[in-house]
């Protein structure tokens, strides 16, 4: 694997942020014997935390970034039947439908590899691109547990750009009191020497003014000083992913040709009630490059995609 001769540092790191979100969502617990009932118990543990958060829903987020590897979680209760909902998260082409909200995520498409779904997501600049421009990254989609009272999905990819590895994206859902789903998207990389500096020459730069959700203090003027960092950028796309599942959720509520642009209103909405981690671009310039970006989509075919500089 090699990147484009031209591909700046700012690139790479923003697209190991966008793995670390959508590539990456995963974190590995100490899990009890039965999964369900270790979801049930992290509800239970959190269930005062969620009433009285400062994102003006119910979520909680974890991250951490140690011994070359990122993670974090994203926990949420989401207004919406668990049948609903494990009846959309369960299929693996409805999951590019909710990666395509991130700005970044320029294109996924559901193949086969053996008896497995396999989604081919490309990522790019937070502009219109050509494919041949972004990278690639494959993940395998598999269905670990799926019953009345759980729902378990796993994406994976094994590699990524600039010596980052083992990608996994999961999802933990159940249901709780009320006709919600409480829902755990966790997310994990391991990255080496190349994708650290990388990131470090990013964050010294055109993210240095970045934050994340986390608060781990106070400034000087009283405000809440929030995480920044590798942590602040795991955070921010952390959310970013969980926005677009409550957004997707969210629009199957209306007629099947309507349902793009709801995904698209409601996913950019509810990104700007955090400007400060979350605003890039305007409302307008948003939705006409995913628009774009959507209808290459749904018209491309697999086997007729230009080929990718990133992976050889």
């Amino acid at each position: 694997m090699r990147w484009p001769g031209k591909l700046e540092h700012a690139f790479a790191a923003a697209v190991l942020m966008v793995l670390s979100a959508a590539a990456s969502l995963w974190h590995v617990q100490a899990i009890a014997v039965e999964p369900a009932a270790a979801l049930h118990a992290k509800y239970d543990s959190l269930r005062n935390a969620l009433l009285d958060t400062g994102f003006r829903r119910p979520i909680h987020i974890d991250s951490r970034v140690r011994d070359g590897s990122a993670s974090g979680d994203v926990y949420a209760v989401v207004d919406y039947p668990f049948a609903m909902a494990t009846a959309a998260l369960a299929t693996a082409p409805n999951w590019c439908d909710v990666l395509i909200l991130h700005f970044n995520v320029k294109f996924c498409q559901v193949g086969v590899n053996g008896n497995s779904p396999v989604l081919d997501v490309r990522i790019g600049r937070k502009f219109d691109q050509p494919l041949r421009k972004t990278y690639q990254v494959n993940f395998t989609f598999r269905e670990i547990s799926r019953s009345p009272q759980f729902l378990h999905v796993q994406l994976g990819s094994a590699e990524g750009p600039l010596n980052t590895s083992n990608y996994r994206i999961v999802l933990q859902a159940a249901p709780v009191t009320g006709g919600r789903t409480f829902i755990q998207l966790s997310y994990a990389y391991d990255f080496g020497t190349a994708s650290e500096l990388a990131m470090k020459a990013y964050l010294a730069t055109l993210g240095r003014k970045k934050v994340g959700f986390s608060v781990e203090g106070e400034e000087t003027d009283g405000q809440p000083r929030y995480v920044d960092g590798m942590r602040g950028a795991i955070e921010r796309n952390a959310m970013r992913y969980y926005l677009a599942i409550e957004a997707y959720l969210g629009a199957l509520s209306v007629p099947s040709p309507q349902q793009v642009d709801r995904r698209l209103s409601d996913w950019f909405d509810a990104s700007e009630r955090y400007p400060l981690q979350l605003r890039e671009m305007e409302r307008e310039e948003y939705l006409e490059m995913k628009r774009r970006e959507i209808v290459r989509q749904q018209s491309a075919m697999l086997t007729s995609l230009p080929p990718v500089a990133g992976r050889q």
